[in-house]
């Protein structure tokens, strides 16, 4: 999607990871009227997928534990275009194989450690929703909501206990 037809208007897009096959009640709540979601790997099951894309359209990457046959037409990164903004997503940040400055990446939308973040590193914001299924260390379930609006590119967690 490169977002020709709405380059004028703000864009919503739902961003999940680490939904380890369950879908929350409070995750399709939260993701109301974004017009795509992009799911960072760890999906857990081509049932996740059907739901979400129920909502909207789905980008999705594998992660270390999606296997089978299903997971296994899922890319182990992508590269999404969103009114002219690159968003380079991958499950395990560690294993990141760009330079973000050179290769026109304005984010970096990854999984795998279930620790929700939104920081910017050298003019890259880079998005880790935390885990929509199976949260760890003390971090609630969560999501991240993106959102494109002209030149502005930003992010911000979505806390599941609360929807």
């Amino acid at each position: 999607m490169d977002g020709k037809q709405r380059a004028g208007k703000g864009r919503r897009i739902g961003v999940v990871s680490d939904t380890h096959g369950l879908v929350r009640p409070g995750l399709l709540e939260a993701l109301s009227g974004v017009e795509m979601i992009i799911h960072a790997g760890d999906v857990g099951g081509r049932r996740v997928l059907e739901v979400l894309r129920a909502q909207a359209p789905v980008v999705a990457v594998r992660g270390n534990m999606d296997m089978g046959r299903w997971a296994d037409q899922l890319p182990q990164n992508k590269t999404v275009k969103i009114n002219h903004k690159g968003l380079y997503v991958i499950h395990d940040v560690y294993h990141l194989n760009i330079n973000a400055k050179i290769d026109a990446c304005h984010a970096v939308i990854y999984g795998h450690t279930h620790r929700p973040l939104v920081e910017k590193q050298a003019g890259i914001l880079y998005i880790n929703p935390g885990s929509a299924g199976q949260p760890r260390h003390g971090y609630p379930p969560s999501a991240a909501l993106l959102e494109i609006k002209g030149d502005a590119i930003k992010a911000s967690l979505i806390d599941l206990t609360r929807s």
